[in-house]
């Protein structure tokens, strides 16, 4: 097969990595690509915003199949448009993206279909989102409504917090992503993030993760797209994923289908682990970054048939399997993220950290300027390593980060945290 991987960050590398794999494959081409995807990719000059120039280059290279890696294509109608010319292609249609591109949508859709999720509110007017907050207290969650590079969303831990959030999501802070705001409850518990491979009908459960969204340790500062995470999550065990199969996915894939907007492709559920049980926090319509480093990396099987199997249907007769063993992926950002990045920083010792048995760097933010690598990006490495338990898989990575010579870049010293508790009793 000739694939055509769309997008440009640390999950695309991640993917590139685990389709080079495949026997399923003939080539891989990849736009807009980094310097690691190259590594197993042609890279093209074809812009992904251009969807009639993303369907001539698949008609003159015969690609047979399109992976989308990126939400906002995925939002945007690129599925629809390569299959209406004929093209197959991985992830969902724009209806059934909306579960991403809609925090309202999916919570409507929860309230339906009696799936368990925080109480809300939906608001296009400051005033009564306002009230909302003010009449529920804090803590409480200020989110706007659409796509926002994972910005878009304050924990607000006071009411002057909320008020805060809800007064930048009017003003324009997070674009039209913020014209509509979700002002929901606030859960309490442990979060997760579970991953599920659906074809319309069938869902087929993936490994589960936890992501670390605030910038600082110990969970402090703004939140961001994400400073590292690690897989399996203990939290998750057989008995939770059971229930959120059964109480959250499965009913998502059957509420999708009802609507006549059926699901395929990757439906990625952010959840907390309340005392009363999983509630679905939000979903992504695709793979999560930094989540989908440490799930290709444990993947003991092949994504393309998988990938396949979700948009042609028979999820369930594919078989997959995953490594008996911890993946840990260590986000380095540029200074200034989550705010203003400083880009054009010079990248060294990558090489020295792939030497490392176990370690993989995989590029998100970077670009090669003659041969210097320069950070482009916010979050621009992901320091990925395998090993037996959270904590020999956390001492690697960090030995891998500590074999970077990058001044202009940061990370937290504190991923994986819980489960290494967990693992010391």
């Amino acid at each position: 097969m000739n694939v055509f991987l769309i997008g440009s960050g640390g999950r695309e590398h991640a993917l590139s990595f685990a389709i080079a794999r495949s026997p399923l494959l003939t080539k891989l081409f990849a736009a807009p690509g980094n310097p690691g995807i190259a590594e197993h990719a042609e890279l093209v000059d074809v812009r992904i915003e251009d969807h009639g120039a993303v369907i001539a280059f698949c008609k003159a290279k015969a690609i047979d199949f399109v992976v989308v890696g990126p939400e906002a294509p995925l939002v945007a109608g690129l599925v629809d448009d390569l299959e209406a010319a004929g093209i197959a292609a991985f992830g969902p249609v724009k209806a059934a993206a909306q579960l991403e591109g809609s925090k309202g949508f999916t919570k409507d859709l929860c309230a339906e279909f009696d799936i368990p999720t925080g109480g809300y509110g939906r608001f296009t007017d400051r005033a009564a989102a306002e009230a909302y907050a003010r009449a529920k207290g804090a803590p409480i969650v200020v989110k706007a409504d659409g796509l926002a590079a994972g910005k878009g969303v304050t924990v607000a831990m006071t009411l002057d917090e909320a008020l805060g959030a809800i007064a930048d999501c009017f003003s324009g802070a997070f674009g039209a992503a913020g014209a509509e705001v979700v002002v929901e409850e606030f859960l309490d518990g442990e979060e997760a993030s579970f991953f599920a491979l659906v074809d319309g009908e069938n869902a087929l459960a993936l490994a589960s993760a936890q992501d670390h969204k605030r910038v600082g340790d110990g969970d402090t500062g703004p939140n961001t797209g994400g400073m590292g995470a690690y897989s399996p999550a203990p939290v998750m065990d057989a008995a939770m994923t059971a229930r959120v199969m059964a109480e959250i996915i499965l009913p998502t894939v059957a509420a999708m289908r009802a609507r006549g907007t059926p699901f395929k492709g990757v439906l990625f559920a952010g959840l907390m682990i309340t005392a009363d049980g999983p509630k679905l926090i939000e979903y992504n319509t695709r793979f999560g970054d930094p989540e989908c480093q440490v799930l290709m990396t444990r993947l003991d099987g092949d994504i393309l048939a998988l990938m396949k199997a979700s948009r042609d249907g028979g999820l369930d007769r594919v078989p997959c399997r995953w490594r008996d063993e911890t993946a840990l992926t260590v986000v380095m950002a540029a200074e200034g993220y989550p705010g203003t990045p400083q880009k054009g920083s010079e990248i060294k010792g990558i090489e020295r950290a792939n030497a490392i048995a176990g370690v993989k760097v995989f590029h998100a933010g970077t670009r090669l300027d003659g041969g210097r690598l320069l950070a482009n990006g916010g979050r621009v490495l992901n320091v990925t390593a395998t090993a037996s338990s959270v904590a020999a898989a956390q001492a690697l990575a960090y030995a891998g980060v500590d074999a970077l010579d990058w001044p202009g870049g940061f990370c937290r010293r504190d991923i994986g945290w819980r489960a290494v508790a967990r693992e010391r009793g």
